[in-house]
């Protein structure tokens, strides 16, 4: 396999989904550079030669999530993969069947506390609301996490709205989130949807959703 180069390497459950967490500072790497040596890693390629495709497959505008142009995984079918970033933190995720988004968000963020209506389901303002302050600001920064990491592993076609959508509360899921509430749009299949929480350092939080 290419070598990982700085970072921590976590393999989520399931067996098929990697996360890869870097820090960059000031001349640290981008999102962009850190996924390529996560594809490289599984792939056995140099990272250098990992193509990412920066183009919706729905509208060709450049959104969302990247695809993988090359390689191929082992098995010859394409990488589902994502990245993110947020204050010094860099967090990619690749996986061989399924899915993936990562969400990444400041954990302190005032400003969040103003579109709770807009973004979050009752029962999670509920659960919220129970909380003292510090825990109530880094809980509602998961949620938001978690449901951005949703949103971009959905992809163009899978929208809904946020505030539709129940998830458990962080902390009290031992930080593999679940769908407790759901909307048509994900069918049968809501039931097998995950949200991992990732430990990186503050004040930022992360989540990758693992959909089935």
């Amino acid at each position: 396999m290419e070598p990982i180069g700085d970072g921590e390497l976590i393999e989520l459950a399931g067996g098929d989904t990697r996360v890869l967490v870097a820090t960059r500072g000031r001349r640290g790497p981008a999102p962009d550079a850190v996924l390529r040596r996560l594809v490289a890693h599984g792939s056995g390629v140099p990272a250098d030669d990992v193509e990412l495709v920066h183009r919706c497959e729905v509208c060709g505008n450049r959104h969302g999530r990247p695809s993988v142009g090359y390689p191929t995984t082992p098995t010859g079918a394409p990488w589902f993969v994502d990245a993110g970033a947020a204050g010094d933190v860099v967090v990619a995720a690749a996986a061989t069947s399924r899915r993936v988004g990562v969400g990444i968000e400041p954990a302190g963020d005032d400003v969040r506390e103003s579109v709770d209506e807009a973004a979050l389901h009752p029962s999670e303002r509920a659960g919220l609301a129970l909380l003292d302050a510090p825990e109530r600001a880094r809980a509602r920064a998961v949620l938001w996490a978690r449901k951005a990491a949703l949103l971009r592993a959905m992809g163009h076609t899978g929208f809904v709205e946020p505030s539709t959508l129940a998830l458990t509360l962080p902390g009290d899921d031992g930080g593999v989130g679940r769908i407790e509430h759901t909307v048509p749009e994900f069918g049968p299949g809501w039931r097998g949807v995950r949200f991992h929480d990732l430990a990186v350092p503050e004040p930022v939080v992360a989540s990758v959703a693992v959909l089935v």
